[in-house]
């Protein structure tokens, strides 16, 4: 299965480290099939996707050497389930609403129900042909009905991974407005099994113009910070906490504003 990563922070952090990380998974022996990751910035977003793998790619080399300070990031390596090897159908996705920037990345496989369905779509169309970027535009088409709250949308991104989730798994990562939602449910373990959980989360505070910690998952400066970190995986010998199937958690600022079970 893909593998997911998302970091929210009270000041913009470096994650260099966190990106090499999880790019070791996706290798011939991990997820093979193409990778990406936003920086929120503002408004806007810097985004990087690639259709290759990510472990030895030169655009993650890149990045380390030059990396994108952001306070939310949101980042996605792929294992192709539906969809051909394409930069069409690489996470994670990327769409304009309320002249903003809103990103999306899924784990897991909801079949083609939500594919099919696209013919009635009415302001989001998918570029691709993968049941994410399908269950993403549709979840934009809900919201945009609103008067786009944190509210509301935290209403309707509840309702919208409850329906989901009873397609397939369901490990979803959804950006915007400076705010990160995470939807947990479960994924392939290593015995084979489909279970939670299917993301696991760390919370660290961060002491200010600390000395960068090269065993950590990502590397700080600055003032002193709040960060929360959600991975499909736990990237660091840190006290990750997994999350139950069904967790819904909205998190702004490195601090989480609210956590249920949907």
């Amino acid at each position: 299965m893909c593998e997911l990563l998302a970091i929210s922070a009270s000041a913009p952090v470096d994650v260099r480290l966190s990106l090499l990380r999880l790019a070791a998974h996706g290798g011939p022996a991990g997820q093979p099939d193409g990778w990406g990751i936003a920086f929120a910035d503002g408004r806007d977003a810097h985004v990087w996707r690639d259709p290759h793998a990510a472990a030895g790619s030169p655009w993650v080399e890149c990045l380390q050497r030059n990396p994108i300070r952001s306070e939310l990031v949101v980042a996605h390596i792929r294992r192709a389930t539906q969809g051909a090897v394409s930069l069409g159908n690489t996470q994670p996705f990327v769409r304009e609403l309320w002249g903003r920037t809103h990103t999306f990345a899924h784990n897991g496989n909801l079949g083609t129900a939500l594919s099919a369905s696209r013919v009635t779509a009415l302001r989001f169309w998918p570029i691709g042909e993968t049941d994410s970027e399908a269950a993403f535009c549709a979840f934009l088409d809900d919201i945009a009905r609103t008067d786009g709250s944190a509210a509301d949308i935290h209403a309707r991104f509840a309702d919208t991974v409850r329906r989901l989730r009873a397609m397939g798994p369901a490990n979803i990562l959804y950006a915007g407005g400076g705010r990160l939602w995470v939807h947990a449910d479960r994924r392939k373990q290593p015995s084979g099994a489909i279970e939670p959980p299917g993301l696991w989360l760390l919370e660290r505070s961060c002491a200010p113009n600390g000395a960068a910690d090269e065993t950590a998952p990502f590397t700080v400066s600055g003032d002193a910070l709040k960060v929360v970190l959600v991975a499909s995986v736990p990237l660091s010998a840190e006290p990750w906490r997994p999350l139950p199937r069904g967790a819904v958690l909205e998190i702004a600022g490195g601090r989480i504003a609210g956590e249920e079970v949907a």
